[in-house]
């Protein structure tokens, strides 16, 4: 379901003009006076966030995936697994994006979408790690 929405949110309808109407409906909520600047910078930041969480949840659900029922809580091999998938997701992500009329795709997204799901794993990898020192299950 995560990759079926993210395909979703990879189409024209999310484009930078689509949501740059959403934060400058949201913007306009909090402030009066709101610039196009300011609206650009706040959806760029949005859009940017976006890409980096998302990522960051499909890894942690690949990992546990990965990881099914097994009793331990981290591997090295499930890690790099999840990694993979996630890498191939976004080149596979930007190159659809690439393919529609109002977006366009970019290396430098597919890094962050990288990273986000870089920084899921480490998190998870710490997460374990602490929990097998304190002998909780």
């Amino acid at each position: 379901m995560m990759i079926a929405a993210m395909y979703v949110f990879s189409t024209d309808f999310f484009s930078f003009e689509s949501t740059r109407a959403i934060v400058a409906a949201v913007l306009g909520w909090f402030m009066t006076d709101v610039s196009s600047t300011a609206i650009a910078e706040g959806n760029y930041v949005l859009r940017k966030s976006a890409h980096f969480a998302e990522y960051a949840v499909l890894a942690a659900l690949v990992f546990r995936a990965f990881r099914a029922d097994s009793m331990l809580r981290w591997r090295l091999i499930w890690g790099l697994y999840s990694l993979g998938v996630v890498v191939c997701w976004a080149v596979m992500d930007e190159y659809h994006q690439s393919q529609m009329r109002r977006r366009g795709g970019s290396v430098y997204d597919s890094l962050l979408d990288s990273a986000g799901g870089l920084f899921a794993l480490v998190v998870i990898a710490l997460w374990s790690r602490r929990r097998s020192r304190s002998g909780a299950p």
